[in-house]
């Protein structure tokens, strides 16, 4: 079926090709998965908590690619009809393609001791050339993790970055970090602001790690936090304790509750948002425990997007002429707490980023009210905010003299260190 056969299909027929692209991306979103781990071997199972055998992981793999393509096909594409009544409670076969969310435990012994230094790396502004911004300063903790009113957020010289800054919460369950995936995991990506002349401008690793040493009570944290190792201020662990930070940055919202049976935790109106959304194929993309993070999609399927210059996506990673304009598509947990929207951050209401969505994306111009309707649903994304978990650590001793003094070795090293590439969001 061409493009212009889909968008002219009747609702029915587009729904049933939104569940059947649905199943395909899930087919390919696993198969990647393979073909990572064939390609890599045990470089995968060093950033995987899994403990299987390589083989093993491909055959488990290829059982959930099928898994999910047969899933999709017999339960998900079988009915469209979603129950009569609008605002009724969708039946769960219906939502077979979205997994609950459940709040961190508690960390405890070594994790704990990773965390609560992440915590401490990521509110602290000397990560930073000219230690004004931390990594909170783009991704606002209290305000969801994101830099809020900000197309691009400023770096520490005052310049725009590239892209719109993504929120952190949740993010350790996507399957790639930054817009275009270049980032393999949390602690992949921890490194690339600090080191982005634009963003935090840190010349180079030595320079982080001569301001840790600069202070002992860092260098204690260090040393207890990785006990197991002789040496433990490296940029490893650096990147680690950050990852172990973001990664209880979860926020379980009311959605979560009606998927595991509580009919009464959506309103009406959300349950019927819930059936656009379902019937508009928004679940093709944003499906998953995070609603999103789990593929690549092109920016314009049906109808070109319609800047294409400005930022190609993950072309300018790959230099793949396929992947022009394709991105990382964003969790919608919290979405409605996270604009300005898109890539660039150039969308400034919900509404009007659901419609680019129908029209671009779904191939349908969704009406006024199919829009309202889809934005009441996102509300029941919205988690609380572990207002306990973020708490900023105490206020801290200065930096050593060394590190005080602007003529000291520290800062020596941001001058002599050369500066890396751009890295972007």
């Amino acid at each position: 079926m061409t493009n212009i056969e889909i968008v002219s299909a009747a609702p029915q027929e587009r729904r049933a090709i939104a569940c059947m692209q649905y199943a395909l991306n899930a087919i390919v979103a696993h198969l990647k998965i393979v073909l990572r781990i064939f390609f890599r071997g045990d470089a995968f199972a060093a950033h995987s908590s899994s403990r299987w055998r390589p083989d093993a992981q491909i055959q488990a793999s290829i059982m959930l690619a099928v898994l999910a393509g047969v899933l999709s096909m017999l339960t998900g594409c079988r009915d469209f009809s979603l129950d009569a009544k609008p605002d009724g409670d969708i039946a769960p076969q219906h939502l077979f393609m979205f997994t609950s969310l459940h709040a961190s435990a508690p960390a405890t012994g070594v994790t704990a001791m990773r965390v609560n230094l992440g915590r401490r790396i990521f509110y602290d502004p000397h990560f930073s050339k000219n230690d004004s911004i931390s990594c909170n300063s783009c991704h606002q903790l209290a305000k969801y993790g994101i830099d809020p009113g900000r197309p691009v957020s400023l770096g520490h010289d005052h310049h725009p970055g590239d892209r719109n800054s993504p929120t952190v919460y949740n993010a350790g369950l996507q399957f790639a970090q930054f817009w275009d995936g270049r980032a393999a995991n949390l602690a992949a990506q921890a490194s690339g602001p600090m080191m982005n002349p634009v963003e935090m401008g840190m010349s180079g690793p030595d320079v982080v790690l001569a301001y840790i040493h600069s202070r002992p009570d860092y260098v204690r944290q260090f040393k207890e936090a990785y006990s197991d190792q002789k040496d433990p201020v490296v940029m490893e662990n650096v990147t680690d304790a950050i990852a172990a930070f973001e990664g209880g940055l979860l926020t379980p919202a009311r959605w979560d509750k009606y998927l595991e049976g509580d009919v009464n935790a959506l309103s009406d109106q959300e349950k019927q948002g819930l059936r656009v959304y379902l019937r508009s194929g928004c679940a093709a993309c944003h499906a998953g425990m995070d609603m999103g993070g789990n593929s690549y999609q092109k920016l314009g399927v049906y109808r070109n997007w319609p800047d294409q210059q400005t930022d190609p996506g993950r072309l300018t990673l790959t230099h793949q002429a396929r992947d022009r304009m394709y991105f990382k598509v964003p969790t919608l947990r919290n979405v409605e707490q996270t604009g300005p929207w898109f890539h660039n951050g150039h969308v400034q209401t919900l509404e009007e980023a659901v419609w680019l969505m129908g029209k671009y994306e779904a191939g349908h111009k969704l009406s006024t009210a199919d829009v309202n309707a889809i934005v009441s649903f996102l509300h029941a994304l919205t988690g609380d905010i572990p207002q306990q978990y973020i708490q900023p650590p105490a206020d801290e001793a200065p930096p050593s003299k060394v590190a005080a003094n602007h003529n000291g070795q520290w800062q020596n090293i941001h001058h002599i260190t050369q500066p890396s590439s751009q890295e972007g969001q």
